[in-house]
């Protein structure tokens, strides 16, 4: 498998498209994600308490039987029938649905924090209990040891199995896990150390397990950071769920799977940070029930059509005086002349909320080809000891950034997201950030002046100019002379070229 230093792990896509075809005859899309989902899920935790098992074995002074070593790791505790060894050695029997079941269940048991969580449906006479057998031979591949918990292997399955079952189940593709190097751009960008982080749609928890990892290497302390999110879909709130107790994480994300627009779990919450990947271009989000919410008081009704300024004015809300949020939105956002958008970014920027705007290259989702941009907002541009940003928007043109880590995906690499971010604490006047200066093609801190000149819109390309070409030291009337010269030749090549194929067609009775 190919690796980067963002932890990504490129190559398990196939076995993962073979695990979830074996499902494929006899069972629809929705149900065969949440078999592979759940067996995927169980791997996970018994790989962790499996590596964990050995190392206390060898271990003189260590008793593998002792449940308070693994907590002490973060592992759960994983009866002898739930292990995947044991799973594994049953595959063949026809009593399998019934084994994981029960493995599920004595999980649960053993583990607070996953009651509710994992699925205990595999015994039913529906489910092809060879194909489920096949299914598990074809898991047996590490997925929970620490190597594959650092590289968020977990998320990484979430994301796959979504952008490959999306069509299948007729979604129209809203929802994706956000790329690892994102979800570090965005925590790298807003700092969060201590208060209240907050995702309305957090999907399978990666802006929460970032943020713990921003504090760990920040030489934070764990308890700093209170977590809040919520999420609407089923089985990503279980993955969630699973995902935050793993790490230890103490995230309240409700007792159960719910929408932030009509059932808001944290309606007095004002948070310190918020990070979210909202779903794009979301055209069934319930808008005409919510035309008199306070959330939008000030600003302007969302359109019934599109979500993403309903997420945005939702999210500002949900901010503290002096709070920051980052969060992914398809470029759309930026530029749509939509009556209802238009006046709420118009709103936006009077107000001075709008604090930064990143424009990204494309191909950094695995799942989508909707270009994305950040968006950072605020009520305070004064806040947490920083310079006043009053009347400022920074912007920032990021699409030459990025390597192309295979032929369809491109990766941002720690430099990349460093230079965004050291940019972005520049402007803000940070201590130890350096001075920040205008670079034209890449950043432009532009007054509001200028963006009402260009109708409050808000693509860095219309502010950041095009980048100065260094000179090559020819004098002009020489490369002019060059230049020419070989426009002559390749003209030459083209007349030469059209004859030829005159000549071929004529010879076949095609002249013209």
């Amino acid at each position: 498998m190919a690796e980067n230093n963002n932890g990504a792990t490129l190559g398990f896509e196939e076995k993962l498209w073979q695990a979830a075809d074996k499902m494929r005859n006899n069972m629809d899309a929705a149900e065969y994600k949440h078999v592979v989902l759940g067996l995927l899920f169980l791997k996970y935790i018994s790989d962790a308490f499996e590596e964990k098992y050995e190392e206390l074995k060898k271990d003189a002074l260590s008793d593998p039987e002792d449940r308070d070593e693994y907590m002490a790791d973060n592992i759960f505790w994983v009866a002898k029938e739930a292990r995947w060894t044991f799973i594994k050695e049953n595959a063949k029997s026809p009593k399998i649905g019934q084994i994981i079941d029960e493995a599920m269940v004595a999980i649960e048991k053993d583990n607070a924090n996953l009651k509710g969580v994992l699925p205990k449906d595999y015994a039913r006479s529906t489910l092809d209990k060879t194909r489920l057998g096949e299914l598990i031979d074809i898991l047996s591949f590490n997925i929970g040891d620490k190597e594959s918990r650092s590289q968020d292997i977990l998320g990484r399955v979430y994301e796959y199995f979504l952008s490959k079952f999306a069509s299948a189940e007729g979604k129209n593709g809203g929802e994706f896990y956000t790329p690892q190097c994102i979800v570090k751009l965005l925590v790298e960008m807003i700092e969060p150390m201590k208060g209240r982080i907050y995702d309305p749609c957090c999907g399978s928890g990666g802006m929460f397990v970032q943020s713990e990892r921003f504090l760990s290497a920040h030489s934070g302390k764990r308890g700093d950071i209170a977590v809040y999110g919520q999420e609407s879909n089923p089985t990503t709130w279980r993955l969630c769920k699973m995902n935050l107790a793993i790490r230890g994480i103490d995230g309240k994300i409700g007792d159960y799977n719910a929408d932030s627009f009509h059932n808001d779990l944290h309606k007095s919450l004002k948070a310190d940070y918020i990070l979210a990947n909202p779903p794009f271009n979301i055209s069934d989000w319930g808008g005409a029930k919510l035309t008199e919410d306070v959330r939008w008081s000030g600003y302007g009704i969302p359109p019934a059509g599109n979500a993403n300024y309903a997420w945005i004015l939702h999210m500002l809300w949900h901010l503290a005086p002096s709070g920051i949020a980052g969060f992914v939105l398809a470029n759309g956002s930026m530029s749509t002349s939509t009556t209802s958008e238009a006046e709420i970014r118009k709103q936006l920027v009077e107000k001075d909320n709008v604090d930064c705007i990143v424009t990204l290259p494309g191909q950094l989702f695995y799942s989508t080809q909707i270009p994305v941009c950040l968006w950072f907002v605020t009520k305070n541009k004064a806040a947490k000891g920083h310079r006043s940003r009053s009347g400022e928007i920074l912007f920032i043109d990021a699409r030459k950034l990025g390597t192309m880590a295979d032929r369809t995906h491109k990766e941002f690499y720690d430099g990349d997201i460093k230079t965004i971010a050291d940019t972005y604490h520049a402007w803000r006047g940070e201590a130890g950030a350096g001075e920040y200066a205008d670079v034209k093609g890449f950043c432009k801190a532009a007054r509001l002046a200028e963006v009402r000149e260009h109708e409050y819109i808000l693509t860095p390309g219309r502010y950041v100019g095009i980048e100065d070409v260094e000179e090559d030291g020819e004098p002009f009337e020489e490369k002019m002379t060059r230049l020419t010269g070989e426009l002559a030749e390749m003209f030459a090549k083209s007349r030469h070229l059209e004859g030829e194929i005159r000549q071929r067609l004529g010879a076949i009775g095609y002249e013209f």
